[in-house]
């Protein structure tokens, strides 16, 4: 019984790690994992069809630490620059840090109450609010504790909201609204700071505690939602989005020269705390910052952590507990008040979230929304077709352009903040569109999948590699065999992540430097500035863990979790991840090897997983889109007036990053055929197309 499997096997232990024990727990009837506390009591981590209350929203804050009053037109720019993140709300508080429990709450625009901060308040907050559950005032923010003594400004959604707030009802706390901020508020006032490890969801917040004068600021596990902060002689700042800290007319915006070489060289983006301004930085997942007694403190407070000496569990058992965990997260993901939709595009997981979501909510119709193209080297829909007719779906379908998108680059740069990898962000965007246009407030979307399942060819290079290491050879042979066998050839990137993955990290990094030079389109003094060193630092035994790890905090999620947040945030519309769920993540991340690749297929555990619920044409798919373009046709056709134009301006030439001559001579041979560099050739667009954003 999969009951019996979840209730001997999976509890979370006093900080929140997935653990297996042998010894089931007495009277459990429910098919969901547990939440332990610090002192072992047990907190049921199962739904039960309430909704949530809560809602994405935008926060900003400031701290003048040596006691200057808080800049009233300051805070309110600040905020006001994030209404699209929240455009069914506005409200502000202020406190004052030496006459402790003195707050003025200003519902509404701020200006309009107060023209000038009183003497004394030095900490001010703000909020924009999206709601999507629980929408009466109650719901509003800032929000303090009934002796006002603590204060937050929340963006997010917590999913167990319910389970914590009956725990916490329990032990004597009074809620005066159904909000998960309210329970994010109390469970601060319960636990302090290891309240993190018992919430499950997306978040990321700032709360003033008036006993401590502390500030404490903490986001999720994986960074699905953003916080921003600037600390510069006695301010702290901090926003939801860059473009809040950039409203401070004293700041001076600069570039960041070493993300920037970092994105043309590697590619890389939201890999490290910095980000593409100078002096403006991102609070890192699963990371809490605190500010108290003059000191500001950063912690981690989760990690991926692999723990040995855990049993192994059968396959049969592993997939019908995966099933059993998928099919809850979206059901948690499911709860809302307003009309929820999801993302589609054909693919293992989109396909899997949709599919669920009918077997879950039969009565519900789903509606799906899917980014096409008439190019057959990118066209998804005989997939998402079958899904649609499979489920009965609502489905909305729209056909990017890449002649309109290019002229909308300013908008999506200015919501995006910095340049970012490839087109397929700009598909997201008009899917994201098409949603709101819809009247759709929330969608799920497939974030997590690849990463954590291993759905990207180059895991396989890992694999082969740890096998090779190992000295298993038949079930090297075997692997190999039936990788080349589904996909014609074993590809390239197969090849290259296997070697690298048989290096020494040192030479590694070295002989991927020369490659990157080798295009020698960069400027000699700019590259010689900055060298590259080791984006992550092994830490597990094997190179698949490794390169697993590496994908989920630096090279593949944060970026993609960045681009979702905004452009789902541009139009107002909230994106949730299940497979992004605490109890999914911590679950597959100990899943040996052999449930994620196996018989040449990617995804093995999620394919099994699905048998009966997908078309079986998407689970036996063996090529890898989502939300894919023709950049190619858009960079060497459609846009290649557009791209020269800009190739040959001035301001292109004195950029310093590169050597203009050599770019066009680059970017006429790839247009003619004779280079294979369309990821360069973004990454030059984009990032000028970002300085003459926000450094006209």
């Amino acid at each position: 019984m999969v009951v019996d499997l979840l209730d001997s096997l999976f509890l979370f232990d006093h900080v929140g790690h997935l653990r297996l024990d042998q010894a089931p727990i007495a009277g459990r009837t429910c098919a969901h994992p547990l939440w332990l506390g610090g002192a072992g009591e047990v907190m049921d981590y199962s739904t039960n069809g309430r909704g949530a209350r809560g809602g994405m929203c935008g926060i900003a804050g400031i701290y003048n630490l040596t006691g200057r009053p808080v800049d009233l037109q300051l805070l309110e720019a600040m905020t006001r620059v994030l209404a699209h993140r929240g455009p069914d709300g506005e409200g502000y508080v202020l406190l004052s840090p030496c006459d402790k429990g003195k707050a003025i709450p200003i519902p509404g625009r701020l200006s309009a109450s107060l023209r000038s901060a009183p003497s004394g308040y030095t900490v001010g907050f703000g909020h924009r609010r999206l709601a999507v559950l629980d929408c009466s005032p109650l719901g509003h923010q800032p929000m303090s504790s009934e002796d006002g003594k603590i204060w937050i400004t929340y963006n997010g959604e917590v999913y167990n909201y319910l389970e914590l707030r009956e725990d916490l009802q329990q032990r004597g706390y009074v809620f005066r609204s159904m909000a998960d901020t309210e329970v994010v508020l109390q469970s601060y006032r319960e636990w302090g700071i290891d309240c993190l490890h018992r919430l499950n969801g997306m978040f990321a917040f700032a709360i003033w505690d008036t006993d401590r004068a502390r500030l404490f600021c903490a986001r999720d596990r994986l960074g699905m939602k953003p916080f921003y902060y600037r600390s510069e002689g006695d301010r702290f700042a901090f926003g939801s989005e860059i473009k809040a800290l950039l409203e401070d007319a004293n700041f001076a915006r600069s570039p960041n020269h070493r993300m920037v070489h970092e994105y043309l060289v590697l590619g890389l983006q939201d890999h490290t705390e910095q980000t593409f301004f100078e002096g403006i930085r991102q609070l890192r997942p699963g990371h809490f910052l605190v500010i108290e007694d003059g000191r500001l403190d950063i912690g981690k407070w989760w990690d991926l952590d692999r723990r040995d000496g855990q049993p192994d569990m059968p396959d049969d058992a592993a997939i019908r507990t995966f099933r059993a965990f998928f099919e809850d997260a979206i059901r948690l993901h499911l709860r809302s008040d307003v009309s929820v939709g999801s993302c589609l595009s054909g693919g293992l997981d989109s396909s899997s979230i949709v599919c669920t979501i009918h077997r879950v909510q039969e009565a519900a119709r789903v509606k799906t929304f899917s980014s096409c193209f008439d190019d057959p080297t990118c066209d998804e829909r005989p997939f998402l077709h079958a899904v649609v007719a499979r489920v009965g779906a609502d489905s909305t379908e729209v056909f990017p352009d890449g002649q309109r998108l290019f002229e909308e680059m300013p908008k999506v740069l200015w919501h995006q903040e910095e340049p970012f990898g490839g087109t397929s962000y700009l598909a997201q965007w008009v899917v994201m569109r098409a949603a709101s246009e819809r009247g759709v407030k929330v969608v799920l979307d497939g974030q997590g999948g690849d990463e954590l399942l291993c759905g990207y060819p180059g895991y396989w290079g890992s694999y082969l590699a740890d096998l090779a290491r190992q000295l298993d050879g038949k079930t090297l042979a075997r692997e190999a065999w039936a990788y080349r066998g589904r996909q014609g050839r074993i590809h390239p990137t197969v090849w290259s992540n296997a070697a690298r993955a048989m290096l020494p990290i040192g030479v590694v990094s070295r002989a991927r430097h020369w490659l990157k030079r080798h295009g020698a389109w960069l400027n000699p003094e700019f590259e010689a500035r900055y060298p590259c060193a080791p984006t992550y630092e092994p830490k597990f035994p094997t190179a698949l863990e490794n390169h697993i790890a590496a994908y989920l905090q630096t090279h593949s999620l944060p970026a993609l979790l960045h681009h979702e947040d905004r452009n789902s945030m541009a139009f107002s519309v909230e994106a949730r991840l299940p497979f992004l769920d605490a109890r999914l993540v911590e679950f597959l991340i100990h899943m040996p090897a052999r449930l994620k690749l196996r018989n040449g297929l990617s995804k093995y555990l999620l394919r099994e997983a699905m048998a009966g619920t997908i078309p079986e044409m998407v689970r036996t798919r063996m090529d890898k889109m989502g939300f894919v373009t023709p950049q190619d046709q858009w960079l060497r056709h459609t846009l290649r007036s557009e791209l020269e134009q800009l190739f040959n301006s001035r301001a292109f030439a004195e950029r310093g990053y590169w050597d203009a001559p050599k770019v066009r001579k680059a970017y006429r041979e790839y247009c003619e055929g004779g280079l294979k560099i369309s990821a360069s050739v973004w990454r030059w667009v984009c990032l000028e197309l970002w300085h003459r954003r926000f450094f006209p």
